[in-house]
């Protein structure tokens, strides 16, 4: 993954309500490359955006993959409990590891809170027919992946596009890899992509907000208006997991900096009013005096 020094996209900041649409730029070598999209100069992060925002409220459709020892699995075999679910090409070296890497920490913390058998995980290799059983096998072997409840999946070369597209993730074939995006879909028991969780570094708050809504049987919408993505993502940050003692904490450190930047941009805008209407009164005072 190497073209003038590291070149990838950590996360792309589409506006203050999304707030971290990660997209990485993938330049490991990736033989057998997936044709399910064109090589092209990179993915168009605001149709990327698009694609994967349409998908929230969608229920997942049938699809049969096969798992790390060559058998088919039925993805509705995963429903009656929450679901985790990432992209991942086992040709990269870097971002796809450390993204994996990232969200293993997460799902370990989530586990010790929540409950080993309360939700599950699911990696699926999307570069066909290069992520095959045997290479996501050697990749969660290679990388430590050995948490309860966590399956590798690899699916025929021939549903990739409709399998992605059902879950609203983009990638594009690049001359040395993938531009994708970074996400992590969170399904409900019955199979609706209820929440997609953007960039490298996956936090145990990020999921565990949307994981405890759903174990607690509590609503869960998937509109995703400016607004909901803003208090989402505040709420979500607001509730930090503490490796310590293995349960949440309220962090205020988010809703303080926001207050502090609120305040001095008001009192700015104050200044430069009242700046604005001192400079239109001086020439009014100088006319007056005049006149007199």
């Amino acid at each position: 993954m190497v073209s003038s020094g590291l070149s990838m996209f950590h996360r792309l900041w589409h506006g203050l309500a999304v707030s971290g649409l990660g997209l990485a730029l993938m330049m490991a070598p990736a033989p057998g490359r997936a044709d399910a999209n064109a090589e092209g100069p990179g993915l168009d992060s605001a149709q990327a955006l698009s694609v994967s925002q349409a998908a929230l409220g969608r229920r997942i459709a049938e699809h049969i993959l096969l798992d790390r020892e060559g058998r088919p699995v039925a993805l509705s075999s995963f429903r009656g409990k929450p679901l985790l679910v990432s992209f991942i090409y086992t040709g990269c070296f870097q971002v796809c590891p450390a993204t994996t890497r990232a969200l293993q920490e997460a799902v370990e913390g989530l586990q010790k809170s929540l409950g080993v058998n309360q939700f599950n995980i699911v990696s699926i290799g999307f570069n066909q027919p290069a992520d095959s059983p045997q290479a996501l096998k050697a990749f969660a072997r290679q990388y430590g992946i050995t948490v309860p409840n966590w399956d590798f999946l690899s699916p025929p070369a021939a549903i990739v596009p409709e399998l992605t597209e059902d879950f609203g993730f983009a990638y594009v074939a690049t001359p040395a890899g993938f531009d994708h995006v970074l996400q992590v879909s969170v399904l409900d028991a019955d199979g609706r992509i209820v929440r997609q969780i953007y960039g490298e570094d996956v936090a145990a708050g990020e999921l565990g907000e949307p994981l405890k809504m759903l174990l607690a049987g509590m609503p869960l919408s998937p509109a995703n208006t400016m607004l909901d993505n803003l208090m989402d993502r505040v709420r979500i940050m607001c509730t930090v997991y503490d490796p310590r003692t293995g349960a949440y904490r309220v962090d205020y450190t988010l809703p303080i900096q926001i207050a502090g930047g609120v305040t001095f941009f008001i009192l700015m805008m104050i200044f430069f009013i009242n700046e604005w209407r001192a400079s239109r009164q001086g020439p009014h005072r100088k006319r007056r005096r005049g006149a007199t």
